[in-house]
């Protein structure tokens, strides 16, 4: 593959047109794809694609009760250890739910396109970040890095069990656990008790 395959691709991913009417019809077509996967899940594949899931779910909901959405620069919690936490709590969150199909294809598929659509929303968002927090913000970036955890001498414990449930409420924490919830109900159904 040449670089103008990965610019293309960058180019959609960054596209405003395609990001407004994806935001748009990112709920139905989650729920099509969920259904669509429903038929593909094995047993032997439900505990280990619950667990990763789980794990993933676990890091979003941290990251909801310490994120302070535009209002001050978050560096506690997990934003200590690596910048796009929230990123990776859903990657691993939906990859444990296509986990639960066993297929290796489906697993690599997401794993390609989730890439694109972090790493150019990230590069966005940092913008953004940057222009908000101004040095503050680049000095981060300096010290910890966007997606493999970093382990410095700076580390606060005190700063590290941020739980806030007004930021928790504002990020959506609830509505977010109940609809992975429901999802894995429905993933349990139809792995267990469906008739095949």
């Amino acid at each position: 593959m040449s670089n103008t395959v990965f610019d293309r691709i960058n180019e959609l991913f960054n596209d405003r047109k395609a990001r407004k009417t994806f935001l748009k019809l990112r709920f139905p077509l989650m729920a099509v794809l969920f259904v669509l996967m429903l038929p593909l899940l094995e047993k032997q594949w439900f505990l280990p694609g619950l667990i990763v899931s789980v794990a993933g779910e676990m890091l979003q909901l941290w990251c909801f009760a310490t994120i302070k959405t535009k209002k001050q620069l978050t560096t506690g919690g997990p934003y200590m250890f690596v910048r796009n936490p929230m990123y990776l709590g859903r990657f691993f969150l939906i990859f444990g739910i296509l986990m639960a199909t066993g297929s290796l294809l489906i697993l690599i598929a997401y794993s390609v396109i989730y890439y694109f659509y972090m790493v150019n929303r990230v590069n966005r968002e940092e913008q953004l970040l940057a222009g908000l927090f101004g040095q503050d913000y680049q000095q981060y970036q300096r010290d910890v890095r966007p997606y493999l955890p970093t382990f410095n001498k700076r580390f606060d414990a005190s700063r590290l069990f941020v739980f806030d449930r007004r930021s928790f409420a504002d990020n959506h924490g609830v509505r977010n656990l109940t609809a992975v919830g429901i999802c894995w109900l429905i993933v349990l159904f139809f792995t267990f008790v469906r008739p095949l």
